[in-house]
């Protein structure tokens, strides 16, 4: 297991500044073996005695993930689905979370079932892999260290080491594609690109990621156009609606809104931006 921090980044957390008031984040490589799978580890940790509780609005990555996490209510593990607008995970008084970040598509090999089934929703771990993962909660949530914690992840998901699996690691590479490509604005490109029909990309997306390629590329441009307003503040919004690939300014209002809640302007207005 590499043990190095990966560098911090803010994309995905919503009033990033004000977070980091709150609580500590941080992100660890996996072992090359699980590198296929998994994306990283993250840990955050928050103590609010004394406080007020806080609320942390994320704008979710397409991943799923494994928590362990302990807070005023106790411990719970669970795997959490892909929201499909916005999670917002209360802090109250102290606690911590030692999370599993899967690649898109690399949690299927390990459940064989379609990762569409958990968007939206948080499950016990118990209640998708059983009695072992029991075994596995009590051993981390006992465990005083980070690395300690991953070494005990890391064992449960060797116990259950999937084979390859060509559709997963294809889904990988897709979105993969969508981050690295920013001109990228249309499914229709995007199954062109992969040799695919629409339909297609539409199933594999279902299966291996959990929700759709539209999702997923609005997704990212809209984790794009939040950072953007928290660091330059109020933008062009004609011209940055053009840049994330929308067609008008009323498409791309309507897009943010439908994810943060929010209009852009709203937004930049609770910020202090405007």
């Amino acid at each position: 297991m590499n043990e190095n921090a990966i560098p911090p980044s803010d994309r995905g957390i919503l009033k990033a500044e004000a977070a980091r008031q709150h609580f500590t984040l941080q992100r660890f490589e996996p072992s090359p073996d699980l590198a296929p799978y998994i994306e990283r580890y993250w840990t955050v940790r928050w103590d609010l005695t004394g406080q007020a509780p806080y609320s942390q609005v994320i704008l979710s990555y397409p991943n799923l993930n494994i928590s362990f996490e302990r807070d005023h209510k106790g411990p719970f593990a669970g795997v959490y689905g892909i929201p499909q607008r916005t999670y917002t995970r209360h802090l109250q008084d102290e606690g911590e979370v030692l999370g599993i970040k899967f690649r898109p598509g690399g949690f299927y090999p390990f459940w064989k079932q379609p990762a569409v089934l958990l968007t939206g929703k948080t499950i016990a771990l118990a209640a998708i892999f059983g009695e072992h993962a029991r075994e596995t909660e009590t051993q981390l949530f006992n465990e005083g260290t980070d690395e300690g914690k991953i070494r005990l992840a890391e064992a449960f998901l060797r116990s259950r080491m999937p084979e390859q699996d060509e559709g997963a690691a294809l889904a990988g590479d897709i979105v993969q594609h969508v981050i690295d490509h920013r001109e990228v604005t249309k499914v229709e490109e995007l199954a062109d690109r992969f040799g695919l029909n629409k339909r297609s990309l539409q199933r594999l997306f279902s299966r291996y990621v959990g929700v759709s390629p539209k999702w997923t590329i609005q997704r990212f441009r809209m984790q794009e156009a939040a950072e953007l307003i928290e660091k330059q503040g109020v933008p062009d919004w004609i011209s940055l609606s053009q840049d994330l690939g929308f067609y008008d300014q009323a498409h791309f209002i309507k897009c943010f809104k439908a994810m943060i809640g929010r209009s852009p302007e709203e937004y930049s207005r609770e910020l202090g931006r405007s």
